[in-house]
C-alpha cells in the first residue's frame, strides 16, 4: 500500500510538471517570448527529524550550469556551501541540498532521479536566511524567514515550507509562504521520518496556474485579434 501512493505521488508530480514544462514551452514558441532561465528557492525545512533541506527549481525555460554556484545561510558569504556538484539543472528540475547523507535523505523521502547534495554544516536556525550566489558570488535568490522575527509566519520544523503562489517565487516574502500538509496540491507526504514535505518536485499551485500565464495568453490574444 505505501509503495502504491509513492508511487501515485511521484506519478501526479512528474505530470503536473511535465504541463507546466509544456505550457511555458507553448507560450514561448506561440508568443515569441525571450528565452529566460531562473533558479530560485522552492521549499525549505529549517529542522527535521531527518535533516533540515533546502529545494532549488530552474523555474525558466533553459538549462543552468550551476558550476561554481554556492549557498549560504544569514552569514551571506559566496562560496561558503559549493552546489557544484548539482550541474547542469534542466528546466523545471528541483535540486536539494540537505545536512543529511544524501542516500539517507533520498531512501527516507523515497526519491527517484532527483539530484541531493548532502552533508552540509552551515545550518539553518529558526530565525534565518537561505541566499543562492551564482558562479559570479551575485545573489540570484534570498529567502529571509522565522516566526519570532516576523509574526505570524510559519515554522518549519518537521513540516516543509512551500510558495503558497508562483508569484511568491523570488520575492523574499515569507508571508507569501506556506506550511505543506499531507495530500495538498503540493503532493506533501510524510517521509520515514514522519517529516511532511514534498522535496525533488516543485508543483505550483494549480488553482494559479492561469494567472502565473495571464498575461502571456492575453499577449498571444490580442497579437491574434
Amino acid at each position: 500500500m505505501k509503495m502504491n501512493t509513492v508511487a501515485r505521488r511521484q506519478l501526479m508530480k512528474a505530470t503536473s510538471g511535465q504541463c507546466v514544462v509544456l505550457a511555458v514551452l507553448l507560450l514561448g514558441i506561440l508568443g515569441g517570448a525571450p528565452a529566460v532561465a531562473n533558479m530560485v528557492i522552492t521549499e525549505y525545512m529549517y529542522s527535521g527529524t531527518g535533516g533540515e533541506f533546502v529545494e532549488f527549481t530552474n523555474i525558466g525555460d533553459t538549462p543552468i550550469d550551476m558550476t561554481g554556484w554556492s549557498y549560504d545561510d544569514d552569514s551571506r558569504i559566496p562560496g561558503a556551501l559549493d552546489l557544484s556538484g548539482f550541474g547542469i539543472v534542466a528546466p523545471w528540475q528541483s535540486v536539494i541540498i540537505t545536512e543529511d547523507d544524501a542516500a539517507t535523505f533520498i531512501a527516507d523521502w523515497s526519491l527517484s532521479g532527483v539530484v541531493v547534495l548532502g552533508g552540509y554544516t552551515n545550518n539553518l536556525g529558526r530565525n534565518d536566511e537561505i541566499n543562492l550566489f551564482d558562479a559570479t558570488d551575485t545573489l540570484v535568490d534570498r529567502l529571509t524567514y522565522g516566526d519570532e522575527d516576523f509574526e505570524g509566519t510559519i515554522r518549519t520544523r518537521y513540516i516543509s515550507g512551500n510558495p503558497a503562489t508562483p508569484a511568491a517565487l523570488g520575492e523574499n516574502d515569507i508571508y507569501q509562504w506556506v506550511l505543506s500538509e499531507v495530500g495538498d496540491e503540493f503532493g506533501s507526504y510524510p517521509s520515514a521520518n514522519d517529516d511532511i514535505g514534498n522535496p525533488g518536485y516543485y508543483v505550483p499551485e494549480p488553482g494559479t496556474m492561469a494567472l502565473f500565464f495571464l498575461p502571456a495568453l492575453l499577449s498571444l490574444a490580442r497579437r491574434r485579434a
